[in-house]
């Protein structure tokens, strides 16, 4: 394995497209450049708005840079392209390179292609990052040596190849886009989970949703003999009706399995984590205790502290409004207030606007067009345009024995840099009301 990837990028000219600043792109960079000849990085962003990313990849010399723009060269005179899961796969670069026979690549799928260990994916619209490290902590506490990578916060797939060798199999989240990469190289997961599939991303589908179903299909449509496609009733009915696979339909989480984290969709998420690790050969004893201990993610209904008798929850990552419905179905709606809102999407909004006002659900907007969607079904709905001041309100709301959660049903573009700094906000203003309340104690 080590000689396969190793010689797969030695003595390569290659052009990464999309660097950005969560993480997943400085970490590929960096490891092009430590194993490439010559690396092209070329972002639409500027180099003022890329710098956090470019300080960290200065000890690399072997790499040039097209910022603010893209050059045409850098399509046409290298060895291969890899693509930015973001990117679209109509860019007029992508097609540019791909007319003139130069191949182009995602780095997860790449990972998958040269990494010699079996394989878990998981995607879905909803629950796969909750899905995904339930899974991963299950098998590590069966005792196996267990890699995570994917649509993980700040990871480089492609960075983990060099130890991937030690490890014995590799869970990954994977989204819509990732999966591009995976279609495109004809493979699939060993194990491939689904969740479930609801409405989401339609400004890049263009509002097609036969498009990102076909997208999320690449879970299992490259699947071989021993391979398993693990899902729902309702998933395998949309997904694949007809499809020769090997599918396993997670049963319902037993009824005297209590999960520490909150909520119909999360038990669901553990029936799917369940079937996974038994398809893998786990042992129900391994799979309950990991499940029944397991205390959840960051940005996804995640318990964060308790203030003044008031419980907060981070569900940033919850951006269309099944997910946000799925949080507010967790609570008593008496005993809830909500911050939400964002940029739109394009996605409805109608049943969770029908069920704030239904419940009369005491809610704060975080200003944008998202935002202006829900105000002109609920006009009396107070907007603020800070995180700060989303946490104020909320907490003047409230009462004591209330639940403050973020589930904010729209993107983040906008007020926020991204997902992660709308979770990072929302954590740092928790963190100050309970520093503050103990400097009054004192």
């Amino acid at each position: 394995m080590t000689d396969t990837y190793i010689d797969f990028f030695k003595d390569k000219t290659v052009t990464l497209l999309g660097l950005g600043l969560l993480g997943r792109g400085v970490g590929d960079a960096a490891f092009l450049a430590q194993h490439c000849r010559h690396v092209f990085v070329t972002d639409i962003k500027t180099a003022e708005e890329l710098r956090p990313s470019l300080d960290m990849l200065k000890p690399y010399k072997n790499i040039d840079y097209c910022l603010g723009r893209h050059d045409t060269e850098m399509f046409e005179s290298v060895d291969f392209v890899i693509k930015g899961a973001g990117v679209r796969l109509d860019n007029a670069y992508i097609q540019h390179a791909q007319k003139r026979g130069v191949p182009v690549y995602m780095s997860t799928a790449l990972f998958a292609h040269l990494a010699s260990i079996k394989t878990i994916g998981v995607t879905g619209t909803r629950g796969k990052t909750t899905t995904t490290c339930m899974i991963a902590e299950i098998l590590q506490n069966a005792g196996k040596k267990v890699l995570l990578g994917g649509n993980i916060r700040g990871v480089s797939t492609l960075a983990l190849l060099p130890q991937a060798h030690k490890f014995d199999v590799a869970v990954l989240e994977l989204d819509s886009w990732q999966l591009q990469g995976f279609d495109s190289m004809g493979i699939s997961p060993n194990i491939a989970v689904f969740t479930n599939f609801h409405p989401d991303h339609m400004n890049y589908y263009d509002g097609d949703m036969a498009r990102y179903l076909r997208d999320k299909t690449a879970i299992f449509r490259h699947q071989k003999t021993g391979d398993i496609f693990v899902t729902t009733e309702d998933v395998r009915a949309l997904a694949a009706p007809d499809a020769d696979i090997d599918t396993m339909i997670a049963p319902p989480l037993p009824a005297d399995v209590t999960l520490k984290i909150p909520g119909a969709h999360n038990r669901t998420n553990a029936a799917l984590a369940a079937a996974a690790a038994r398809a893998y050969g786990i042992s129900d004893a391994d799979i309950r205790s990991t499940l029944q201990d397991f205390t959840g993610v960051e940005g996804r209904l995640q318990f964060v502290d308790a203030w003044n008798d008031r419980l907060f929850y981070n569900d940033s990552n919850a951006t269309t409004q099944e997910a946000t419905l799925a949080a507010l179905n967790a609570f008593p709606a008496a005993a809830t207030v909500l911050i939400f809102g964002g940029a739109d999407k394009g996605l409805p909004v109608d049943r969770l606007i029908d069920f704030i006002a239904a419940h009369k659900i005491r809610c704060v907007l975080i200003k944008g067009t998202g935002s202006d969607r829900v105000r002109q079904a609920l006009p009396d709905m107070p907007v603020v345009d800070s995180m700060h001041d989303a946490v104020v309100r909320a907490v003047a709301l409230s009462n004591p024995g209330d639940n403050i959660i973020l589930s904010p049903a729209f993107a983040s573009f906008g007020v926020f840099k991204n997902e992660y700094d709308r979770s990072d906000q929302f954590l740092h203003e928790i963190a100050a009301l309970i520093a503050e309340k103990q400097a009054c104690s004192r």
